[in-house]
């Protein structure tokens, strides 16, 4: 069993970490439209911090065994997951055919920079 600090989980539960907050910086101030927006983006910095203090990790971590590409990719498709959910639960916006179709591309191509690794 692969423990959760093995080179290859621990980045990637940092990555998943990461985006939660990432999301929360870029789209959470949209359920707060009355607030002003200096307001919303000093908020908005001080929850991308705590993002960065996990990205960053995440990715010097997950360098010795990934390479970047595959850095950039689990990130790419753990935000769209994320951002996904969050767009459903938080933000109550519908996901059509179309946004599914276009997220299974997404997928596909980043089966592609895992291939002959």
């Amino acid at each position: 069993m692969t423990s959760l600090t093995s080179p290859y989980v621990a980045p990637i539960l940092l990555l998943i970490g990461s985006n939660v907050f990432m999301t929360l910086a870029w789209y959470g101030h949209l359920q707060f439209k009355s607030h002003s927006l200096i307001t919303v983006i000093l908020v908005s910095w001080s929850i991308a911090l705590i993002e960065y203090c996990m990205a960053v990790p995440a990715n010097r971590l997950g360098h010795a065994v990934y390479s970047a590409a595959q850095l950039k990719t689990i990130q790419e498709v753990i935000t769209l997951t994320i951002f996904a959910v969050f767009s459903v639960m938080v933000l109550k916006e519908q996901l059509g055919w179309n946004h599914l179709f276009g997220f299974a591309l997404i997928v596909a191509g980043a089966t592609l920079i895992f291939r002959g690794s």
